[in-house]
């Protein structure tokens, strides 16, 4: 996916197509839901924000987080796991998938099981200060006032193979 000029942010968790058509009232922000949408509008949406922000729900690791929450519920098995970040490493690599600036997770106290851990626990343990909780588009609106700096998010080659050791409860424990 073509880089934007703008601090990307994307949007998850309930409620969100509704928290994305409020903040798209703001100004200098551009935010819709594209979860749904085809590659080629979503990378244009992006690449054409012209904005300062732009908000989306279309998470680029949206399969690898459910292969990791499915094979640690014991759904999957690990071939699977591995082969969605195979898949995600790929998409980097190529240029067509980019991680966002920042993920906000919506209502956070309402995650379920092991995909608190992925929000909470494995994005936050890849790089602190870019997986930021909030409740609402108020909250929202918040952050986007004072966003926190912290380094940006490493190279998926370097942290996503190593996923199936990043145990549910054990995420970000000293010593690890």
């Amino acid at each position: 996916m073509e880089q934007a000029n703008s601090t990307t942010v994307v949007v998850v968790g309930p409620g969100s197509t509704t928290v994305l058509d409020d903040l798209d009232r703001l100004p200098n922000v551009r935010a819709a839901s594209l979860a749904e949408t085809p590659d080629e509008f979503a990378k244009e949406f992006v690449s054409a924000a012209g904005t300062s922000y732009v908000l989306h729900d279309r998470d680029p690791l949206g399969h690898v987080a459910s292969a990791w929450v499915e094979f640690f519920d014991d759904r999957v098995t690990f071939d699977t796991l591995e082969l969605e970040v195979d898949v995600a490493r790929e998409a980097f690599r190529r240029g067509e998938a980019e991680l966002p600036d920042y993920y906000v997770v919506l209502e956070p106290e309402t995650l379920h099981g092991t995909w608190k851990h992925w929000w909470l626990g494995v994005l936050p343990d890849a790089s602190p200060r870019r997986v930021l909780p909030a409740a609402d588009a108020a909250s929202v609106r918040r952050l986007l006032k004072a966003l926190p700096t912290g380094r940006l998010w490493p190279d998926p080659d370097g942290w996503l193979p190593r996923l199936r050791t990043r145990v549910p409860d054990r995420v970000g424990i000293a010593g690890e």
